[in-house]
């Protein structure tokens, strides 16, 4: 059994090795971490925040070399494919065993596509690295099992994609991938899931779209008959079941893009909120926020929510050896 958590440190220039040296020096979380970026970086970090140069002795670091030094808070292009590789380091660690999970600080995807490098985010760049078919983005306002979760069917599409983008297929696998997900790393029983319409009102019986009808719902009703150990609801209207009264009767809503599920999850826990990739061979989670170039350097910027994906990444990391250990006990 692997022991480590991989912490890959995020854009250079933001917030990310701010809250990763703050994170590791809280006393917090003291489970075995390794820190992926550069390490002449965040020691000066961490002098720059009066801790000293002596990490605490569960931290060790996965050095990769800056392109350049960095300015806090001003973006370099020539520092991209630095982040970049801090990301295929800890795939690649992952995929091997080394880390037993992968937390992510931010980076900046405009100066990575900048740079010449494709890429659309952290969630589609692992699902590359793993060679899985598909994966699910799921943000929890929290560790507790209580906690508010949105995952999402479509990611980082512009709104005019996103309907064609909602095939069978897409609503099949998402619900699939959610409902193991909801008992495999947070242990429901008997996982209740809520499933959005995509247009207002849920289409309003067909009057302002046709895809709660044609698509959505029939997906819900497959999802019924073929996973029976969940409880499968919708589609909702987006503005009534995120409602306190009909939100908490779920563990999970599933929403139809990215801007429909956010804004009321970062509402209700920004600063605590965990981003999870369901349908990956291993465990990742990150921060909910973004690299916060207008506070880099000034030494405020709050670990939070590191702190929380660090928690998370740990739970599902011990449940999935639980299981792995009860499979290989059973033959």
């Amino acid at each position: 059994m692997t022991s480590r958590i991989a912490i890959t440190t995020g854009e250079p220039a933001g917030i990310g090795p701010e809250i990763c040296v703050k994170a590791v020096f809280t006393g917090r979380f003291k489970s075995p971490v390794t820190l992926i970026g550069d390490e002449r970086l965040l020691v000066k970090t961490a002098e720059d925040l009066g801790f000293g140069s002596i990490f605490p002795q569960w931290v060790e670091f996965e050095h990769v070399e800056l392109a350049h030094p960095v300015v806090p808070g001003k973006l370099d292009a020539a520092n991209a494919p630095y982040v970049v590789e801090t990301l295929a380091r800890a795939a690649r660690g992952a995929q091997d065993g080394t880390y037993r999970a992968v937390v992510t600080a931010p980076v900046q995807k405009s100066i990575i596509i900048e740079a010449g490098i494709p890429f659309v985010g952290h969630t589609e760049f692992f699902q590359q690295a793993a060679g899985v078919k598909h994966v699910v983005m799921l943000l929890a306002a929290g560790v507790a099992k209580e906690s508010l979760r949105v995952a999402l069917a479509t990611t980082h599409l512009p709104l005019a994609k996103i309907p064609e983008a909602i095939t069978p297929q897409l609503l099949d696998d998402t619900l699939s991938i959610c409902a193991h997900g909801l008992k495999q790393d947070f242990g429901f029983e008997r996982p209740r899931i809520a499933v959005t319409g995509l247009n207002p009102h849920a289409g309003e019986s067909g009057h302002m779209g046709r895809e709660e009808i044609e698509v959505i719902a029939p997906a819900i009703e497959r999802a019924r008959q073929s996973i029976a150990s969940c409880e499968f609801s919708g589609p909702w209207p987006a503005d009534a079941v995120f409602m306190p009264q009909n939100s908490k009767n779920f563990d999970c809503i599933v929403c139809m893009y990215h801007d429909q599920g956010l804004p009321t999850l970062k509402r209700d826990g920004f600063g605590h909120g965990i981003n999870v990739t369901l349908g990956l061979p291993w465990v990742r989670t990150s921060v909910d926020h973004g690299t916060a170039l207008d506070i880099a350097g000034k030494w405020v910027a709050h670990e939070g929510s590191l702190l929380e994906a660090l928690s998370l990444a740990a739970h599902m990391a011990e449940r999935r050896e639980k299981i792995r250990e009860l499979q290989r006990l059973l033959g």
